[in-house]
């Protein structure tokens, strides 16, 4: 099965916007959405037969009042200021790091490590695609693990239902949810812009992916809004020898095309359409598909 990911070096540059393009045009495909800190691709999408599974990606402590005997320790030995005393000695579950340190400390063995509910995702259906995203509780920093979980389960669905490509919405940046949006991955479309900002990260993101040995080609989003950092981004991609996938214009058809809740293919006329309509085409080409 072939994995496309579609990954920026920052937030805000337009990869939902390509990636909610691309899955109207790809066919016999999954789409995972794998932004689990701020996921919207659903938006874009009428799913139906939503069905939710609970994510757990750490565990926090919880103190037993009946064996507490408000010796304070815990308190004591705690670096993150999580435990409260108000009468009763309880945990401040956001500031919780679940350390171990309480429990080791404790005389009389009250405190123990539980699991927690750290957010949920999702499997639901577009007509015959199947759809998997997710939602990090807020507070929660386990984005990475909900991204991998959200992977899996997108793969699974490709397996099951015989699909032969999975569309991967991944994470921005380069921290772990985007590591865990891109490993594995055939093919990863990186979406930038032509800002020193966007440059910067872009050199980051490939770094990291050069570091995982996958494939990948560049998107300047908004390509002639600053022609002359536009100018840099293709200076350095030839320098490297990255392939430029696509050019995407800046196109007030776009902006339209969210208020509606509609992806900008539909908009078959707009100049930004149709420079998406080229990098889908290309990618086929690339990656061998009919």
């Amino acid at each position: 099965m072939i994995q496309i990911a579609i990954v920026s070096g920052k937030g805000g540059t337009g990869k939902t916007t390509l990636a909610g393009s691309l899955t109207f045009l790809f066919e016999n495909h999954v789409v995972a959405d794998c932004d689990a800190d701020a996921p919207n691709l659903y938006l874009l999408l009428d799913l139906k037969d939503k069905e939710s599974f609970e994510f757990s990606g750490g565990k926090k402590a919880s103190i037993s009042l009946d064996k507490c005997t408000k010796c304070g320790i815990c308190k004591d030995v705690c670096r993150f200021d999580a435990v409260i005393y108000d009468g009763d000695y309880k945990i401040d579950p956001y500031a919780c790091e679940g350390c171990s340190a309480c429990v080791i400390a404790c005389p009389e063995k009250a405190i123990t490590l539980v699991k927690t509910k750290d957010g949920e995702y999702y499997r639901a259906f577009m007509d015959s695609m199947p759809v998997v995203h997710g939602r990090l509780n807020p507070g929660e920093d386990a984005s990475g693990g909900l991204a991998a979980e959200i992977r899996k389960l997108a793969i699974k669905e490709g397996e099951r239902l015989k699909k032969r490509v999975v569309l991967i919405d991944g994470a921005p940046g380069i921290g772990c949810p985007a590591i865990s949006s891109i490993t594995g991955a055939t093919y990863i479309v990186i979406i930038t812009e032509p800002t020193t900002s966007g440059l910067h990260d872009l050199t980051r993101i490939v770094k990291v992916i050069q570091q995982l040995k996958r494939r990948f080609g560049v998107v300047i989003n908004k390509a002639d809004l600053n022609t002359e950092v536009s100018e840099r981004i293709e200076r350095y991609c030839r320098d490297e020898n990255f392939k430029i996938l696509g050019r995407i214009p800046f196109d007030e058809t776009v902006e339209l095309a969210v208020r509606q809740g509609k992806p900008v293919i539909h908009f078959q006329d707009s100049e930004a359409s149709k420079a998406i309509m080229t990098i889908y085409m290309k990618l086929k080409r690339i990656l061998g598909i009919k």
